[in-house]
């Protein structure tokens, strides 16, 4: 016996553009710097289990994600974040 085969139309991924959430006005902040003390912008850069989240799902650029790991390793030696999550 032959089995039906139903054809399915794959779509086609779009990626949308991801924004630098570091990039103020669209441009990069010339020297590339983030506060450590600016513990909710480095919350947001970090998943619940306390570990930094890469460029594919931040959307940062490679020079503004060394500038956020920097600064998340500055403030979890501060004790201003966890070094682990929940």
């Amino acid at each position: 016996m032959r089995r039906k085969t139903t054809r399915r139309k794959v779509k086609a991924k779009t990626r949308t553009a991801r924004r630098d959430p570091l990039y103020v006005d669209g441009e990069r902040p010339r020297p590339m710097y983030v506060d450590y003390k600016d513990v909710e912008l480095l919350k947001k850069l970090i998943n619940r289990h306390g570990r930094i989240v890469g460029r594919r799902k931040t959307g940062c650029t490679a020079i503004s994600q060394h500038a956020v790991t920097e600064s998340i390793k500055r403030a979890r030696f501060m004790a201003l974040l966890p070094f682990k999550g929940d």
